[in-house]
Formats: C-alpha cells, structure tokens, sequence
C-alpha cells in the first residue's frame, strides 16, 4: 500500500489521531531535552568534539544498525494477515534499511579506522538494551507498537541526522564522503516518517494500538539516548 493509498482526509480520520500525535510530540520534546545532554552530542554543539569522538559514534552506532533489518523482518513475520497492510510496510522497510550499516562502515575506513576493529566490535550497554527490546517486542503477535520505535528512529534520521552532519563537517573539516550515512538518513528517513504518519491516520489503530505505540516510542527514546550515553561501555 502507498502512502496516498493509506493517507485519509482530515474529515475521515479516526477519533484520537490528534491526541496520538500530541503524545508522540511530548515523547519527542523529553528526547530533544535528553539528548541536549548526551555528552558528545553537546560537545558537537559546542564546537569542541573531536575525530575521535565522531569515530566513537559511528563504532557504537553500527554495532546497533546492524541489527535493524533483522527486527523489522521479524516484526513482519509477527503480523498476520488482519494485519496485512503493516507486515508488507515492513517487508518494504527492512528490505531498504538491511544495507545501512554498510554506510557506517565506509564513513569510519573513511576517517581512519579499521574495519576489521569494527566489525569485532561488541554493542555499549544502551545499544545492548535496545536491540534486546526491539527483538523482543518485535516476536510479539502483531506488534503494532513498533510504530513508536519508527517514530523516534527515523524522526532523529530525518530531523537531526542531516544537521549533526553539517556540524560535525564545520567543526572537523570532513567531506561529505565522510558523513554519508547521516546526510542519507535525512531524505530516507524522511520519506519513511511520511509513510508512518499515513499508517497512523489511516485507520489502522484504534485506542489500544495508539496506547501501544506511544508506549514503544518512550521505551525506544529512552534506550536510544542510552546508547549514545554510553559510548564504548
């Protein structure tokens, strides 16, 4: 299903959409004020991060990518066919998302480090947390919730990942060769919050799955933060 397919009129949406949204926009706000404090994200504001620091975060951050396919495929094998429309969305998005680390990878060989180190890598205790979750609630009959996960996870591609590339480019001189993954993820990730926001206002979810969705979005906003609070632990 398109995404003008499942897109409905403001006169036709479900009772709750708004509310669902609002409650996903205070999710975000407590995420904005979390990451505001992550140690190499202030840093990064405050012009005085460094390579290191950069290659810190792309090692950390592609120990967790890696595992991004494989959830959202088994979140689609966890749908049945009531729930049809959302395991082809996520057949189609695990199918775009499964070479990503791969973007990860060429942008650290980029800026110095070592594949092999890289790929020996082990996850910090945040990215440890939410892959655990994501597995775990993606098993789950019918896990709807993973609509909130999706709302964190590709919002921050979409609203932040373009911009720490810019400033990490300012502060450190770096081509854009070096930052492909996160300028990728603001046209990708765009396309894909779009495609969540159709989901939600298409009728699909009533007030228990909306409950559900909120729910994972905290969880996921909450462990995202941790993983990049976590660097190299």
């Amino acid at each position: 299903m398109t995404t003008t397919d499942m897109t409905t009129t403001v006169e036709t949406q479900p009772a709750g959409v708004d509310s669902l949204f609002e409650r996903l926009a205070d999710v975000w706000v407590e995420l904005e004020e979390r990451l505001s404090q992550v140690p190499v994200l202030s840093r990064l504001a405050e012009g005085t991060v460094t390579l290191h620091d950069y290659q810190r975060l792309l090692f950390n951050l592609r120990q967790q990518v890696v595992d991004g396919s494989p959830w959202i495929s088994r979140a689609a094998s966890s749908f049945d066919i009531d729930h049809f429309e959302l395991r082809s969305a996520a057949i189609r998005h695990a199918e775009e998302e499964h070479r990503d680390y791969l973007m990860i990878e060429r942008d650290y060989v980029a800026v110095g480090g070592s594949l092999d180190e890289l790929r020996q890598g082990r996850k910090n205790l945040g990215s440890e947390a939410l892959s655990g979750y994501m597995f775990h609630y993606a098993a789950q009959p019918n896990p709807v919730g993973l609509l909130g996960a999706m709302f964190i996870i590709e919002g921050l591609g979409a609203k932040r990942a373009a911009g720490w590339a810019a400033r990490f480019q300012e502060v450190l001189g770096l081509a854009d060769s070096q930052v492909h993954f996160m300028r990728y993820h603001q046209d990708a990730d765009a396309e894909h919050t779009g495609n969540l926001e159709a989901i939600l206002t298409s009728g699909l979810i009533d007030d228990a799955a909306a409950e559900e969705v909120v729910r994972c979005a905290q969880v996921v906003a909450r462990l995202y933060a941790l993983q990049l609070e976590e660097l190299d632990r």
